[in-house]
């Protein structure tokens, strides 16, 4: 434990309940300081204090940034915080909040931000942030140096793993708003949400994934029938978001959302490595795909070598057999 205090740029899932992401930055600042932090802009931060508080936040600095974009007021904020709490980190999620806030909080302290990190170490005042680099081959560390704290830095989701610390609901400290001037006037007038149907793809403990194999986009029913079946969320290579067959909320991959289920299966996905770098950390990789070369075959535990159109059915059938 090489750092002092840490803080945790912290967001909600639903009301009261924060992301997963939250917890997992949280979780690896126990390990990394003697006191953590969160730092919270939206409503009902009570109802926070409670979660943020067992997975190692002592205290919540709470903003509320009523309806408007919360990048420019909470970058301000915080940048008032830093300066009057003096932390030595402050981490972010890779999340639009999270990249948004942490990119303007870097002009205003004037401070580095490292991003993409997917481990995190320190040794005195050594602090390390690990990113994975050419499409996910390669592992390299960056250090900050020269610059004093406090060290900003993102971290890609299922970088680490949450878990409950048994600490008692975080004390919620309100916090003043810093005028921004013209840019903290930029107001939400509606938010479309997309239909959620089962899991939330980053936290399911099992994912169905199709690719290009499966031909075209009514063929990814299979996918989204298997994944019903297994109680699980579908999910899709970068090829087929790009083709327009499903919308990007699905993608998993570099440039999509951070998988690590218990169970994945990718079907008709050939395996480069954009789509690999998401979901290589699953716990049981299941691959189907007609070409017994495909990259993919490289990283599963159990390799099915057929087509997509033929193998998931018969999955499908056998399940629902099973099911009764």
């Amino acid at each position: 434990m090489a750092l002092n205090k840490v803080w945790v740029f912290a967001e909600v899932d639903t009301p009261g309940k924060p992301t997963s992401l939250t917890l997992e930055l949280l979780t690896k600042a126990r390990e990394m300081a003697g006191t953590v932090e969160a730092f919270y802009a939206g409503a009902d931060p009570e109802g926070m204090a409670g979660p943020l508080g067992e997975h190692g936040a002592t205290t919540v600095y709470a903003l509320d940034t009523g309806d408007c974009l919360i990048g420019a007021p909470a970058a301000a904020a915080l940048a008032e915080l830093i300066g009057e709490h003096q932390p030595d980190m402050v981490v972010f999620g890779a999340s639009y909040d999270g990249r948004d806030v942490c990119g303007r909080l870097s002009a205003r302290i004037d401070r580095p931000v490292l991003s993409n990190g997917m481990t995190w170490e320190a040794d005195g005042d050594n602090v390390k942030v690990g990113t994975a680099i050419f499409g996910g081959n390669t592992l390299v560390d960056a250090a900050f140096k020269g610059d004093g704290p406090p060290h900003l830095a993102i971290f890609r989701p299922k970088s680490f793993t949450a878990e409950p610390g048994g600490g008692s609901p975080a004390q919620v400290v309100q916090v003043k708003s810093v005028d921004t001037g013209h840019a903290g006037e930029v107001k939400i007038l509606q938010v479309h949400e997309a239909e959620q149907v089962g899991p939330k793809l980053e936290d399911a403990s099992v994912v169905v994934s199709g690719g290009r194999g499966l031909g075209g986009a009514d063929n990814y029913k299979l996918v989204e029938d298997l994944a019903k079946l297994l109680k699980g969320a579908a999910g899709a290579s970068r090829a087929i978001v790009d083709a327009g067959w499903v919308p990007y909320s699905h993608q998993v991959g570099q440039t999509g959302k951070t998988v690590k289920p218990k169970v994945y299966i990718a079907a008709g996905i050939s395996g480069a490595t954009q789509h690999m770098v998401g979901m290589k950390g699953s716990d049981n990789i299941v691959a189907i795909n007609k070409d017994p070369e495909a990259a993919i075959f490289g990283i599963a535990d159990l390799g099915i070598v057929g087509d997509v159109h033929k193998v998931m059915p018969k999955l499908i059938e056998a399940l629902k057999a099973r099911q009764g």
